[in-house]
């Protein structure tokens, strides 16, 4: 069983029978006496994607979701009429699953072929995946930028990665190069 006190982000809660993941916690103390301390999250549901706010109780309890993750492969992804469907592949069985756009939401622009990630299985069926914390992405182009002062080393410039994400580079990358980028942020963290 998990508290209040345990909520953090990333935790996994089972509220109304649906499995949670918690966004972020903020705490109100009382502001009077005997009043509850209350526990204010933000909260994804793993199946659907959908984010809700909630208030709780301090000590409140609640049960860890029957979560499994395994680990997994991206293969390719193919156009439907209804969307785009992402094939991946079961890094322990080699089985393929496959998951639609709703399914993953924005993490569909980080993949690339081939790219290892973790499958997230709820009561035995693959309701999504888990990045991991940085991609490799090839840069199709580099805006040109201008070279100021750059004594302070902050100067950056714009850059699309051949799947279509816009990231702030440092004035010597340069079209073609691979770089690393945070996927929780969408930042740059270097060159490969």
């Amino acid at each position: 069983m998990l508290t209040t006190s345990d909520f953090k982000k990333g935790v996994r809660v089972e509220i109304d029978g649906q499995p949670w993941t918690i966004v972020s916690v903020a705490t109100q103390s009382p502001s009077a006496r005997g009043a509850a301390t209350l526990v204010k999250a933000r909260l994804r549901n793993v199946l659907s994607g959908q984010i809700s706010d909630r208030t709780f109780k301090s000590g409140e309890k609640f049960r860890e979701p029957d979560l499994q993750h395994r680990p997994a492969q991206y293969l390719y992804s193919a156009p439907e009429d209804d969307g785009t469907v992402y094939h991946f592949m079961d890094a322990a069985n080699y089985e393929q699953f496959e998951l639609r756009d709703d399914d993953l939401g924005d993490d569909a622009q980080w993949l690339v072929e081939n790219l290892e990630v973790r499958a997230v299985v709820y009561n035995d069926r693959v309701v999504g995946i888990e990045l991991p914390q940085f991609v490799e992405m090839e840069l199709e182009s580099v805006e040109p930028g201008s070279k100021g002062d750059t004594a302070s080393g902050g100067v950056t410039t714009t850059a699309t990665t051949v799947t279509g994400i816009r990231v702030q580079v440092p004035l010597y990358i340069q079209a073609g190069d691979r770089v690393r980028i945070d996927t929780g942020t969408g930042s740059f963290k270097d060159r490969v």
